[in-house]
């Protein structure tokens, strides 16, 4: 348990993670007050990286849900092994319904899924609910009781408590707003693109081998094109990528002549490609990548 929001940021630093004072010292509370952590923003901020990194930094094992619409209990917390219990049924014609169904709906017969198997585990977890903006408000509602009481309940075995109380991190990408009575039982915190400064520590960080004249250009290029009205803006991994391919290309600054045919790197929409080499031409004539 980290003593600090400083000192929870050295750590994540080590994992290859770099933090922002004010979402580590929300995230430290989190972890102080023993609250599950909601974290939203875009998608490509680094939310799922966060909780990877925490994951590794406090040296729990990670237990990761997806979520995607139409995800429902048996796919999240638990389901029956109905091939199981069907041979069960035939070899056992002979006994009463009442104690074969019992028998048939124990634990020998319980199928854990990602939730159930985050609160039956004896040693802390995290559990990451990655993307809940995807999944409907009914799951939502599920959801209430693990995140208030750590606990879920199974109608067929009754309560189930945490064992060891896992750390729940909650990612969404906004596609949805969420219930007061989520927002109620978290602690939120708010990503955004990193400020131009934090970006390219985050690229000495995680690309070394890149030349301080090239990681400055790229993080200013990309600030730039995070302001025009696409339909995905740039993700720091992509970010980091784009850098990487302008140096595979030999490329130790930024200049216009240098990103045709890599802005696919950069870009996943081929309008977007499209505007971006548009206004490139305009920047061009300003003097993009011309330093001094």
């Amino acid at each position: 348990m980290p003593t600090s929001p400083l000192d929870l940021a050295g750590k994540l630093k080590e994992e290859g993670y770099l933090i922002d004072q004010e979402a580590a010292t929300t995230l430290f509370l989190a972890l102080a007050l023993d609250k599950p952590c909601l974290i939203e923003g875009p998608a490509g901020v680094g939310k799922t990286q966060l909780a990877l990194a925490l994951a590794r930094a406090e040296k729990r094992r990670l237990i990761r849900l997806q979520c995607y619409e139409g995800l429902d209990i048996s796919k999240a917390l638990y389901d029956w092994n109905y091939a199981k219990q069907l041979l069960r049924l035939q070899l056992a014609k002979s006994e009463k319904w009442d104690e074969l169904q019992f028998d048939l709906f124990s634990e020998e017969f319980l199928l854990s899924r990602p939730l159930l198997e985050a609160i039956r585990s004896p040693e802390p977890v995290l559990l990451l609910i990655d993307e809940l903006d995807k999944s409907d408000e009914e799951f939502e509602s599920f959801l209430l009781e693990l995140l208030a009481e750590q606990q879920v309940s199974i109608p067929e075995l009754g309560t189930v408590t945490a064992k060891a109380r896992p750390l729940v991190i909650l990612t969404s990408n906004n596609s949805r707003d969420f219930s007061d009575a989520l927002r109620r039982r978290c602690i939120h915190i708010y990503l955004t693109y990193p400020a131009l400064e934090r970006e390219i520590s985050i690229l000495q960080s995680h690309a070394p081998e890149l030349s301080q004249g090239l990681i400055q250009d790229v993080c200013e290029f990309v600030a730039k094109v995070r302001k025009l009205p696409l339909q995905k803006l740039p993700s720091v991994s992509e970010t980091i990528d784009f850098a990487r391919a302008l140096s595979a290309l030999q490329k130790d600054e930024l200049a216009y002549g240098d990103l045709m045919g890599t802005l696919s790197v950069l870009l996943k929409y081929p309008k977007d490609v499209a505007k971006l080499e548009e206004r490139l031409k305009k920047w061009d004539s300003e003097g993009l990548g011309r330093r001094g």
